[in-house]
């Protein structure tokens, strides 16, 4: 297993429009519905491209071989106020890849990456009961509240998110 910091997807498109697949259509809240729509999701990753370039955001990623296991974002705040601060967006691991702890792993070198670029708090959200609360918890993150019906789940129904955040320190 390995885990890259990467600058950009090119060349490795389809290796993440294949892991945001698998992850929608198991039920993953990353912001889609479906059935998938594969020309979204493409879009969606030209974004993150575009995002990459302007050192907007961060992508963390997990390969197996030559295989995309598990990636993380990592979105950076650009107001004058707030550029200590970052937002964990759309941990996804493969169907397959999952229950071996390379979320935790992912996660940890994420948080090292944003403390070493001088980020002292990081804040994420989730679904409301999904796995990934108990994950985050075991990994830190404090629980600061949830709101009901904030988005639709990948089949359309309103489902609540619950916020989290993590103050970075250096033995993290």
């Amino acid at each position: 297993m390995q885990i890259k910091a990467l600058s950009s997807i090119k060349g490795l498109e389809s290796l993440f429009l294949s892991l945001l697949t698998d992850c929608v259509e198991s039920g993953a809240s990353v912001g889609f519905l479906t059935p998938v729509d594969k020309r979204e999701l493409t879009d969606y990753w030209l974004c993150v491209e575009a995002d990459l370039a302007l050192n907007n955001k961060k992508l963390f990623a997990v390969f197996e071989a030559d295989k995309l296991v598990a990636c993380v974002q990592l979105s950076l705040c650009s107001k004058a106020n707030g550029r200590h601060r970052g937002e964990v967006e759309k941990l996804m691991v493969a169907t397959a890849s999952r229950g071996q702890g390379i979320s935790k792993k992912l996660m940890a070198f994420m948080e090292r990456d944003a403390l070493e670029s001088g980020l002292r708090l990081l804040v994420l959200d989730t679904r409301l009961g999904d796995v990934a609360s108990s994950l985050y918890l075991s990994i830190g993150y404090t629980e600061a509240g949830h709101i009901p019906e904030f988005a639709l789940s990948s089949k359309g129904e309103l489902e609540g998110t619950v916020f989290f955040y993590k103050l970075l320190k250096k033995n993290t």
